[in-house]
């Protein structure tokens, strides 16, 4: 029997699931970017603050691209199962938010009409970095617009992406679909509206949460009785930390009862994450992707890969940081990339790495230059993205760059075996993955090119391991 509301009564005692009425209210919240991660993250904290009894947040959740995935959820009644593991053990948990479902692609006025819609009151998304296009900005306006027209209220638009800024940059984006020239009346008080009732906050959101597999499909299956083709995985950990910013300033009391973490300081636990957990992240993804090791806990089990990641969150992200308990916040991290239900897959963490490694490396290697530290690590660890474009890893096994760039990674690559100085110096020499500063570092190039040379010479683990002991 499949996983649905009616059969929500089979389940087990020890699996947690709504008790709430899913079907006499309306959505409050609009979720632009149905995946993995949101299911398991921002719709298990509305799906808290329904089981307190209000019924605002139940959402109306929109796949961007995915037609399959919300095919699937739309029969299983919005609900799927979540499996939350860590050292204190597993439970599993089956939240109820999810209430209503389209697709943008296919279904893009309906989704304008739910943003549009008299009971939402936020808008919230995770369509990772290259989702934040002029079509998302059109998309949001149209559906504001609406609103404004109708004489209704502002909303809360929250972008929970990996973004420094987020907010900044998701209201930017949207104003930027309203014409500068040739402004309407209408145009123009559109704008007011949005400034004088709409909110853009700057949020920060951390829990890893791998994609779906088989096995987590077959666990759920054991766990719940039920057939579940939506399952998850994710750890215990998770953290929501949110600029105290609102169309309704009172959520920020309703947000904080449910474990959030309303501020004025977002920044500092922004840059921690992209550059400790994120940096990290990537680095060891386009380690395992060469050296054939398939998830990140596979990476962090290594000893040498431990100590490297131990130290280049230690050594080189951390004297830049502002986040002031950094050094418990990297033990944990450890500690999480080691969780061994997460089977976190190294090539998805390195999809996307063009658009990624902006963020997450210059600003730790720029901090170093200006101290006249060193920034070995960060070194190595772009030497093996370089090495990483070849495509191909060190037992000789193809795999797929999934990324926007992946065309131009590969022309450049492909020279590396023939030309290997000349690759590295091209790659180093795009701004659009360095900023304008590195490409013209002569040190930062000149120990990039040294390791990448003894990447391709002796391979990822013995260049690590020579790090380790050359490195005081």
């Amino acid at each position: 029997m499949p996983l649905s509301a009616l059969s929500l009564s089979s389940l087990s005692s020890n699996v947690n699931f709504p008790s709430y009425n899913r079907t006499t209210h309306a959505p409050g919240v609009v979720h632009l970017g149905l995946g993995a991660f949101h299911r398991a993250h921002q719709a298990m904290v509305f799906d808290q603050l329904l089981a307190s009894g209000d019924t605002r947040w139940g959402i109306h959740g929109v796949g961007m691209t995915r037609p399959d995935l919300v095919k699937q959820l739309r029969s299983q009644d919005g609900l799927y199962a979540v499996r939350v593991a860590d050292g204190q053990g597993v439970r599993w948990q089956v939240p109820g938010a999810l209430w209503r479902m389209n697709v943008a692609a296919t279904e893009r006025d309906a989704v304008v009409q739910a943003i549009a819609a008299p009971t939402t009151r936020w808008v919230t998304l995770t369509v990772t970095e290259k989702g934040y296009t002029p079509a998302l900005g059109q998309l949001l306006l149209d559906g504001l617009r609406l609103r404004q027209q109708a004489g209704l209220p502002g909303v809360t638009v929250a972008s929970c992406d990996n973004l420094q800024g987020n907010g900044h940059k998701l209201q930017a984006l949207v104003k930027a679909e309203i014409p500068a020239k040739d402004m309407t009346a209408q145009d123009a008080e559109l704008l007011r509206w949005l400034d004088a009732q709409c909110a853009f906050p700057c949020s920060m959101v951390d829990r890893i949460v791998p994609a779906a597999t088989p096995e987590v499909t077959a666990a759920a299956q054991e766990a719940l009785g039920l057939q579940d083709h939506c399952a998850l995985s994710t750890e215990g950990f998770w953290e929501w930390v949110i600029e105290d910013r609102f169309a309704d300033p009172t959520d920020s009391a309703l947000l904080q009862s449910a474990g959030v973490r309303v501020t004025g300081d977002v920044h500092s636990y922004e840059e921690a994450k992209l550059r400790m957990l994120n940096g990290s992240h990537t680095a060891m993804a386009l380690m395992g992707a060469i050296t054939g090791r398939p998830f990140i806990a596979s990476c962090i089990g290594v000893p040498h890969i431990r100590t490297f990641v131990h130290q280049l969150m230690g050594r080189e992200v951390a004297p830049h940081l502002s986040r002031s308990d950094w050094a418990e916040y990297r033990d944990a991290l450890i500690a999480r990339f080691g969780n061994p239900y997460l089977k976190h897959s190294v090539h998805q963490i390195a999809t996307d790495s063009s658009q990624k490694i902006p963020q997450r490396w210059p600003p730790s290697v720029l901090g170093q230059i200006a101290q006249g530290a060193s920034f070995e690590h960060h070194a190595l660890a772009a030497a093996v993205f370089v090495r990483y474009t070849l495509a191909v890893d060190e037992h000789g096994q193809a795999y797929t760059l999934n990324d926007p760039q992946a065309e131009s990674l590969m022309v450049l690559g492909a020279t590396q075996r023939t030309e290997p100085e000349a690759c590295v110096r091209a790659l180093l020499s795009r701004e659009d993955l360095w900023g304008s500063a590195l490409p013209q570092h002569s040190g930062w190039i000149a120990r990039v090119t040294h390791w990448h040379q003894q990447v391709l010479l002796h391979g990822v683990d013995a260049a690590v391991q020579q790090l380790l002991t050359t490195t005081p």
